[in-house]
């Protein structure tokens, strides 16, 4: 393996398990706070927004000035946004923490701009593979680790770790990580206009139909993540360190699919039909969530866990391979933050929409997740017949 890559990984990694933490805090300690099922899901829905209006800027500043400045600011970003979730006594100043922390998670695309960078286009899957491990493992440590010190020491000394986390990350990518990019397009623009940004983006028939793609998942799985702690929590009887070990068990899944098998998948099915099989497997495996039976819980918690696993390891390695091979190198930062906007958007709509259908129904935003990913699929297949006559 390349040495940067190695270094990358764990830069991720590192940066991902800071984020991982909150994801099994933020909907149990905002219910603490009195929010409401809607408001907890409105958290994930601002955290995405400034993603959104934030991403494309660091993908243009990465291609400006390179991708290491860029990971260097958004990493002390972050620190200081958890070192004010740990001051988070009021839900005003928990939705100003996950707000600054979305101004800063511009970390992934200028990662992923990177892994462009340093590998040839039929090696992208594989290293895009790479992020999706990092993240999978920052999943088996970060949420139960949240769990954990959240149960134990309290919710100040999430945010806490969380920067301690970020500061070593600063110092790996310091030390470790050269600039990636050889040559710099000082007469980039930086726009500060993403809905603008979005709308000009799927204008570029080169990119439009991967964006919406990855919108519509990215929707799909994120009415799930943002909802399903509260669903375990309240259908299941389980305590905040057996949701973070449910969540550590996703991570395991994820990082042995994208970290592992990815590159075996693409090579035995192509990239087409893992789409396909992305699509399908997602639905299913969302669909069944909130019906498992309580005495069945584990063995068909696990059989979802890895459908899900399957099909983002299938769907988001790929969308993100094509994307690069479609962009000129000059363009990729901007085309990989393009697409990180579209994640954001789709993280916008999927946990604001999710909460609502979950005060509503427990079931709903697993089985309208299921909905939307069997309309994905159709979606796909459409896409590639496209595609097939453009080739």
């Amino acid at each position: 393996m390349d040495r940067r890559l190695l270094i990358l990984f764990l830069t991720i990694f590192i940066d991902l398990m800071g984020f991982g933490i909150f994801i099994p805090v933020i909907p149990i300690y905002a219910r603490e706070l009195q929010a409401s099922d809607a408001l907890v899901g409105d958290l994930g829905a601002l955290f995405s927004l400034m993603m959104f209006i934030f991403t494309p800027v660091w993908g243009a500043l990465s291609d400006r000035y390179g991708r290491r400045p860029v990971i260097i600011a958004a990493v002390l970003i972050s620190a200081l946004s958890y070192v004010l979730f740990a001051h988070a006594s009021s839900l005003f100043l928990l939705v100003a923490s996950r707000m600054l922390t979305g101004v800063g998670s511009g970390n992934i695309t200028a990662a992923q701009a990177y892994i462009t960078d340093i590998t040839p286009p039929d090696g992208r899957a594989k290293a895009m593979g790479l992020i999706g491990a990092a993240f999978g493992l920052g999943f088996i440590f970060g949420p139960p680790m949240g769990s954990f010190i959240f149960a134990r020491f309290g919710v100040e000394w999430v945010g806490y770790i969380a920067a301690l986390i970020c500061l070593l990350n600063l110092v790996a990518v310091w030390v470790f990580l050269p600039e990636s990019l050889q040559e710099k397009d000082a007469g980039r623009q930086v726009r500060v206009k993403p809905v603008a940004g979005a709308i000009r983006a799927l204008k570029d028939a080169r990119f439009r139909d991967l964006y919406l793609i990855s919108f519509i998942f990215i929707t799909a799985f994120s009415m799930m993540q943002m909802t399903v702690a509260l669903l375990w929590m309240d259908d299941y009887g389980l305590n905040k360190e057996q949701i973070g070990l449910m969540f550590a068990a996703v991570g395991v899944a994820s990082a042995i699919v994208q970290g592992g098998m990815i590159g075996w998948l693409q090579r035995t099915f192509g990239e087409r039909k893992l789409m396909v099989y992305g699509s399908l497997f997602m639905a299913v495996g969302l669909g069944m969530i909130p019906f498992i039976p309580l005495s069945l819980f584990v063995p068909l918690n696990i059989v979802s866990i890895l459908l899900l696993s399957l099909g983002n390891g299938c769907l988001n390695p790929t969308i993100l391979s094509l994307l690069s091979r479609k962009a000129s190198q000059r363009e990729q930062g901007e085309v990989l933050g393009t697409n990180q906007s579209f994640g954001s958007l789709a993280r916008i709509a999927g946990p604001a929409l999710g909460g609502r259908l979950y005060g509503w129904a427990h079931a709903l935003p697993y089985v309208t997740a299921g909905a939307v990913m069997l309309g994905a699929f159709y979606f796909i297949r459409t896409f590639q017949r496209k595609w097939a006559k453009d080739a």
